[in-house]
């Protein structure tokens, strides 16, 4: 009996060896505030090689903030795979006004979004995880375990959208207007957003813009603050542009691959965010949501 127990044990190791979690934890900086420790994280980046391309601060949370960069190797890879893959392009960052920091484990999240095309960019997704670790420190992965050959395909449970579910929000003439619209309406401010970050490809017709969703009932502030700011590395949510179409993930998968620890209660104490969010995300497409599927 000795030997089967410790048989179980040694096998749920096993499986929690191989699983992957969302985030990593960096060193801790010597900050008093959270904009010292912006600026900090900000430096090692840059000396890293990654660009900065977005600061945000999410209304609610005077604590938290995420650092959106881009690695040049990282950027070609997901360019080179094309389609929705441009979603993964911006990596985010995590940091608090403590100095603790965080930053998204990159192989967690790309065998998510790339699925079947991860192969194409394994190299760069390895490499620029280590210079993610070079610059900010390797701690201990956190979030909640998935297993790796479940997250192209992932889904918190039965009947909730997968990747392949992205919703589409906006056909438009072309991808000059696409891009027009949605930074048009960022720029006014459409349903209480705002941008973060834009990477643009005019030669690609692939684009992605970061979104604060600032509104106080429905907004980030309220939904992230309930079920666990700690995971500030999954904000904001974007839209993203493929050739004369807008997206978004949907949000009740994107939020649970951004929480795959996240209990099923707390879960339904969001039960607003998912419909909501999408919405927001429609607005500022230019379009209204109505649920659409597109695999």
């Amino acid at each position: 009996m000795k030997r089967i127990i410790a048989g179980a044990v040694l096998a749920a190791f096993s499986l929690l060896a191989h699983a992957l979690q969302p985030y990593v934890s960096g060193d801790k900086l010597q900050a008093t505030d959270l904009k010292t420790a912006m600026t900090a994280t900000e430096q090692k980046l840059t000396a890293a090689g990654f660009t900065v391309i977005g600061r945000h601060t999410p209304a609610g949370l005077p604590q938290h903030a995420a650092i959106v960069v881009t690695e040049p190797g990282y950027s070609a890879a997901l360019t080179q795979v094309g389609g929705s893959a441009v979603v993964g392009l911006p990596i985010r960052v995590g940091v608090k006004a403590d100095g603790t920091v965080s930053y998204q484990n990159l192989e967690y999240w790309q065998r998510a979004y790339l699925r079947d095309n991860y192969s194409k960019a394994e190299v760069a997704v390895k490499a620029t995880a280590g210079k993610l670790q070079q610059a900010l420190g390797a701690g201990k992965p956190f979030g909640g375990d998935v297993k790796p050959e479940e997250l192209p395909t992932y889904r918190y449970m039965a009947g909730m959208e997968r990747f392949a579910d992205k919703s589409e929000l906006k056909t438009y003439a072309s991808f000059d207007e696409a891009v027009k619209t949605i930074n048009d309406n960022l720029g006014k401010g459409v349903a209480k957003t705002a941008k973060v970050y834009e990477v643009v490809m005019p030669d690609k017709k692939l684009a992605v813009f970061g979104v604060a969703t600032n509104d106080a009932e429905d907004g980030e502030g309220w939904w992230a603050k309930k079920i666990g700011p700690d995971h500030i590395a999954a904000l904001p949510w974007e839209i993203f542009v493929v050739d004369n179409k807008a997206y978004a993930l949907f949000a009740r998968y994107r939020t649970a691959l951004a929480w795959p620890d996240l209990g099923m209660f707390a879960f339904m104490g969001i039960g607003s965010h998912p419909d909501s969010n999408q919405g927001m995300m429609a607005k500022v497409a230019g379009g209204a949501y109505t649920g659409k599927t597109e695999n």
